[in-house]
């Protein structure tokens, strides 16, 4: 569950006026917090140590050291925890983390090049070009025989409204949730941005060394993208599930990378778009 503090950061009250065809009168409103974060990197380059800022993404406060830290790993820049020395958010500035990179440890700079400014409804809108969205996931090439029930499958939708509490309040954040093959709540993670909720849940799963999340079911709350397909393969997730619709690129990706790719859950219904071998009892 979300803790408290996470929960006062992420809402903001509003003072509004709610307008219908008999009335205008004042209320208060519960709005999801947007504010810009810059993901700084610290590295050791021909013996000098160097702070380079990478990226600004628009995200919800909170668990930015997992935000930065997963965000780094699912652009392919770091590829284990052993090469994070230290996630700081800046003393003078709460909407800026560093993250210090290990000094044995030389990230591809080419790699940092791109232009990485994202907002918080699209990933990978401000990249460079389309060739520099795929990254090559460590845990690609693993063998892993999976298999869910589609009955887990339907009660998924329900154990994550159980859990998202903060959406319940604004209408307004985007959730990432892992649950175990037999449906299990493991851990979620919310934020204004799909790709931020994601990467801090992947960012939670490298700081605690749980990585590759070969054996876990991950569910967005809205769509799935090509660039959410492209971080849960990073990450060595088998099975996605979407409440809401698949693209067509993440679908074509999904089949490419072998990863189970489900879409449009309803309680009673769900479509299989690869990865058809996964769920029993079809």
């Amino acid at each position: 569950m979300i803790n408290k503090q996470m929960e006062i950061s992420a809402i903001r009250q509003q003072r509004i006026k709610i307008v219908t065809t008999g009335e205008c009168r004042d209320a208060e409103d519960d709005l999801a917090v947007e504010e810009p974060l810059e993901i700084q990197l610290g590295f050791t380059e021909s013996g000098k140590r160097i702070k380079k800022s990478i990226s600004v993404t628009m995200r919800t406060p909170g668990n930015d050291d997992e935000l930065a830290v997963g965000f780094l790993f699912t652009e392919g820049i770091i590829t284990e925890k052993s090469q994070v020395s230290a996630v700081k958010s800046d003393v003078f500035d709460d909407n800026k983390v560093i993250v210090n990179l290990a000094d044995d440890f030389a990230p591809e700079i080419n790699s940092l090049e791109r232009n990485f400014y994202t907002t918080s409804s699209c990933g990978v809108c401000g990249k460079a070009s389309i060739d520099a969205i795929k990254t090559v996931s460590v845990y690609q090439d693993q063998d892993n025989v999976l298999l869910a029930s589609k009955q887990v499958i339907f009660a998924l939708k329900n154990r994550l409204h159980a859990q998202q509490r903060i959406f319940e309040s604004t209408g307004g954040l985007h959730a990432s949730a892992l649950f175990d093959l037999n449906g299990n709540y493991i851990k979620l993670r919310e934020d204004v941005g799909r790709h931020n909720a994601l990467d801090k849940l992947i960012g939670h799963a490298l700081l605690n060394d749980l990585l590759p999340l070969a054996d876990r079911i991950l569910l967005l709350s809205g769509r799935a993208s090509f660039e959410l397909i492209q971080k849960a393969g990073m990450a060595g997730i088998k099975i996605v599930v979407a409440i809401g619709a698949p693209s067509s690129l993440a679908a074509k990706l999904a089949e490419e990378s072998n990863i189970t790719l489900i879409g449009f859950l309803k309680n009673d219904k769900f479509n299989i778009y690869s990865g058809f071998e996964r769920i029993s009892a079809l």
